[in-house]
């Protein structure tokens, strides 16, 4: 091996140590025994080991800044999560730096490389919705940064995760339609491989199976995240080809707290009344959803709670007081039932 291709996984998986034990050594952290100090920089040395520029700003010692990485802050969803994220690193005297993504993978990588630069103790990322090769967060896992994903996840990163049931939800909010007389279900969706969009999905079509109703391929409409334009615009294509279908859905389950709030207002622009013409039901923490005309039933998500449990998993990993490294935490939806979706009229 060169001086370049040695890693901190070589030297743990030569030793037998974790990543996270090598990089302490190296840096001489109280966390790590003399004995195994002593064994990790004698084996880097006979090596050639050279620290790569990710390791060489893990500085020594702890900065007590967590960084965040979300997708947009003007989301009443993700401003809700960071509002727990922050009380929890506060309660526990970390202060945060907060980056957004703007759902764009090459925005997400230059915020890490940002904070990572800022010396900051850990990583909370919630993935871009065009993010599906994560090797740049592999990058900084290896070299020995804590990173803990929240809301959104990527099954290739082995680190806690933490969000909702989204499967259960989706199943839940597609049974609340059918239970009320709603059997045509349209579902308009993010488009992504991330697991909020693949498991609400799962939920919807498992819901549709149980109750013995065919899933129409027609019905699953994807919407484009790029920015707020495109995404308007996409919503709007969306539900007028619906409506042109031959036999056009009676009720339309959306799986984003952007796709479901705007939806509301779209339908009425295109001259359809909700729920007598077409029922709605989404995934929005707003707070408006009660005063919207009609008032919008929503899964409603515990973002608070998601922000503060994913908070704290990141730091006892970065104190050293975590023994599940892969822990994957799922927390219940509450669905709120609105005149949006009230019983069908037979």
């Amino acid at each position: 091996m060169t001086n370049n291709s040695v890693t901190l996984r070589d030297i743990a998986n030569a030793l037998k140590l974790s990543t996270s034990t090598v990089s302490k050594a190296l840096r001489d952290s109280y966390e790590i025994s003399d004995k195994t100090k002593r064994k990790v920089n004698s084996y880097a040395k006979k090596v050639g080991y050279q620290p790569n520029t990710i390791a060489k700003s893990l500085k020594e010692g702890k900065s007590r800044s967590i960084g965040v990485v979300i997708c947009s802050i003007d989301n009443t969803f993700v401003s809700q999560m960071l509002n727990g994220i922050d009380s929890a690193c506060n309660a526990r005297g970390y202060s945060i730096m907060i980056m957004q993504s703007k759902e764009s993978h090459e925005q997400e990588k230059k915020c890490i490389e940002l904070l990572q630069a800022r010396s900051i103790d850990g990583l909370l990322v919630s993935p871009a919705s065009e993010t599906t090769n994560v090797d740049h967060l592999k990058t900084f896992l290896h070299a020995g940064l804590p990173i803990v994903l929240f809301d959104r996840f990527n099954d290739e990163l082995e680190v806690p995760k933490v969000s909702i049931d989204n499967l259960e939800a989706a199943y839940q909010a597609t049974e609340h339609l059918i239970k009320n007389g709603y059997h045509r279900i349209a579902l308009l969706h993010s488009n992504t491989l991330l697991n909020i969009n693949i498991e609400r999905l799962e939920g919807y079509e498992k819901a549709l199976k149980q109750h013995q109703i065919t899933v129409n391929p027609d019905y699953i409409k994807p919407c484009d995240f790029q920015n707020s334009t495109t995404l308007q615009k996409s919503i709007v294509e969306a539900i007028e080809q619906l409506m042109a279908l031959p036999a056009p859905p009676n009720a339309i389950l959306t799986t984003s707290d952007q796709i479901s709030t705007q939806s509301v207002g779209i339908i009425r622009n295109l001259g359809y009344n909700i729920p007598e013409d077409i029922a709605l039901i989404g995934f929005t923490n707003t707070n408006l959803a009660s005063s919207l005309n009609p008032p919008l039933s929503t899964i409603y998500q515990p973002a608070i709670a998601i922000g503060e449990q994913a908070a704290l998993k990141l730091i006892n990993m970065v104190e050293g007081k975590d023994d599940d490294p892969h822990q994957v935490i799922k927390l219940h939806t509450t669905l709120i039932e609105r005149t949006s979706s009230k019983p069908k009229n037979f």
